[in-house]
């Protein structure tokens, strides 16, 4: 059975306690899932799972793939980076390695991100989901201009959740887990956009291990008893610090080879899509509107510093050229009809008769000159 469209009956938070004005709920919004995770936690795998789902539900999504050096993507994608940069050439022009490569491309690619958003708005009405699969490198996406403007881009204009793939058979030593859950709140303290942990591979070992680690503080130090090295005591001082971050962070557990948990994902990613509204909106739209605000204040500065430079005072709010002006407009009517007429014809009678004086003086000076030459000639001879 096909999900039901969730964008039909979003509502939003009226609260204006702030004095915020109201927003309008988005309607016949795509949701963006951009798919993030470390090197080897199965992105791509999980996309391909994700995007055969949606298609089984008769939910088909809109797939892109910004990945610049992959060399096959498994999934149909809707817009490939690999067809607008060529990965190889990028290295080869600009003399870089592997990951200076992908960064360029993105960069590249980046320029022309207002033609994908313009495609992705021109399937507003076809499509419920759009799935991007970023390059194997998180730090390449996560971490770069070109990774933030295409985030931004897309949350300034669409319901946007980030999705955190997790390693779950790796996760099961206490440290590493750790080390994915800082990187997972430094991306979502980065991005400030609603998030959602995949623990991924559940059909090799279930992810309950990782849910008790982040519900119960007890379990995690417990696990860590085993572990004496520096490195322990640090996580089990950031254990501490992450505790907020347990409590309002999503989780579900998928396995991309069997297409366990994909249910639950989609209900995971449409109760997010109503956090974005009711929350991570707002928020979106007051920033831009600070900024938007700074940038014009910004602008009067300059004006009121140019003007006090060269004209030793404070912008005019009218130019002095421009009072000088009358704002009346004064039609005189003529005094006897066909007078504009005669006056016309007057004032070309007597341009044609000074045309006539001036060439009647042309030719005397040159009938002068003609003499004097035949003069001068005769006297020589």
């Amino acid at each position: 059975m096909a999900a039901p469209n969730k964008h039909e009956n979003v509502e939003c938070s009226l609260n204006t306690d702030n004095g915020a004005a109201p927003h309008s709920p988005i309607v016949n919004k795509p949701t963006c899932i951009i798919v993030l995770g470390m090197a080897g936690s199965g992105k791509t795998s999980f996309v391909q799972r994700l995007t055969h789902h949606l298609h089984a539900k008769k939910i088909p999504p809109y797939v892109i793939n910004l990945d610049p050096a992959v060399l096959d993507v498994p999934f149909p994608a809707n817009i490939d980076i690999r067809d607008t940069v060529n990965y190889k050439e990028v290295m080869k022009h600009y003399s870089l390695g592997p990951n200076g490569g992908i960064v360029t491309s993105l960069n590249l690619f980046a320029t022309r991100f207002d033609q994908v958003m313009n495609f992705i708005e021109s399937k507003s009405k076809e499509c419920t989901y759009v799935v991007l699969d970023t390059p194997g490198q998180i730090e390449v996406f996560t971490w770069s201009a070109s990774g933030t403007i295409i985030t931004e881009a897309l949350a300034s204009s669409f319901p946007t959740v980030i999705v955190y793939v997790l390693d779950t058979p790796r996760s099961v030593n206490p440290v590493t887990f750790m080390s994915n859950m800082l990187y997972a709140c430094s991306i979502l303290y980065k991005t400030k956009l609603p998030f959602l942990i995949v623990m991924n591979k559940i059909d090799i070992i279930s992810h309950s291990f990782a849910q008790e680690w982040m519900t119960d503080f007890e379990a995690f130090q417990n696990a860590l008893e085993h572990e004496t090295s520096y490195v322990s005591n640090l996580t089990r001082s950031m254990s501490l610090v992450l505790d907020e971050f347990y409590m309002t962070i999503k989780s579900v557990g998928v396995s991309a080879t069997t297409g366990e948990g994909f249910d639950e994902f989609l209900s995971k990613i449409d109760d997010a899509t109503v956090e974005y509204d009711k929350e991570y909106r707002p928020m979106y739209e007051k920033l831009r509107s600070e900024k938007t605000h700074k940038e014009e204040a910004e602008k009067q500065k300059q004006r009121e510093s140019f003007y006090k430079d060269h004209f030793g005072g404070d912008i005019p709010v009218k130019s002095d050229l421009l009072e000088s002006v009358s704002t009346r407009v004064v039609l005189e009517q003529p005094t006897e009809e066909g007078s504009d007429e005669e006056e016309l014809t007057q004032n070309t009678d007597d341009a044609n008769t000074l045309e006539e004086e001036s060439f009647r003086r042309y030719l005397d000076a040159r009938r002068q000159q003609q003499s004097k030459k035949v003069i001068k000639k005769d006297s020589q001879s």
